[in-house]
């Protein structure tokens, strides 16, 4: 992995010997610099009954197995209140985001939670690059995983985030980066016809009816 914590980073109204000071767990990574295969891991982290329930009020989720103490316990599959999947979620990615201001999310892929996390589990997070794809002109596009596991390496949650980086040097992608676009152009327009197609064929039955 590109080392982290090394590149200083200017920001609007600090003073210039502090601008100088590298940033903590803040990259400058472009798209060189993600290897395949690299991989962190997190700190580990606890997960607290109030910020639990903070985050279900927040999202307004109180399903009983997350909020309801005695349901949990008394008729809950697990015997115990869950923590919110999409709090496991937010906090694994949280755990190892390196906030790298040249990568731009673009979405996720095969989010799964594997097994149950309960309020005082602590988690932590190992993430692995995994794929590097040019995307068009300006920068390429990565998939990245996240594996959470809990206690001793049981893993909880995986999810593959898929993102985009600034190039450092287009000009050495530029060719694959005109041959994307036209595929993706060419795509779009098959699309199209198929749907004009079916569109036709649509209106043509009405009429016959």
């Amino acid at each position: 992995m590109a080392e982290i914590g090394i590149h200083s980073r200017g920001l609007p109204g600090l003073p210039e010997a502090h601008a100088a000071i590298p940033v903590w767990n803040a990259e400058n990574w472009y798209f060189e610099d993600f290897e395949i295969g690299d991989k962190i891991r997190s700190i580990r982290r606890t997960i607290s009954e109030g910020e639990s329930m903070a985050f279900n009020s927040l999202v307004m989720d109180h399903h009983p197995y997350v909020s309801d103490e005695r349901f949990a316990v008394e008729e809950g599959v697990f015997g115990r209140r869950l923590v919110a999947g999409a709090f496991v979620f937010s906090l694994g990615l949280g755990l190892a985001a390196t906030n790298c201001l040249n990568s731009f999310s673009y979405g996720y892929d095969r989010l799964r939670f594997i097994k149950p996390v309960f309020i005082g589990d602590t988690i932590y997070t190992i993430r692995e690059n995994l794929s590097k794809v040019v995307h068009n002109e300006t920068m390429g596009k990565l998939k990245v995983s996240y594996s959470v596991y809990k206690g001793e390496g049981e893993l909880v949650l995986y999810a593959e985030h898929l993102l985009t980086a600034l190039y450092k040097d287009p000009a050495p992608f530029a060719d694959q980066a005109r041959a994307a676009m036209a595929a993706k152009e060419a795509t779009r327009a098959s699309m199209a016809q198929k749907e004009a197609a079916r569109a036709s064929m649509a209106q043509k039955e009405t009429g016959r009816g």
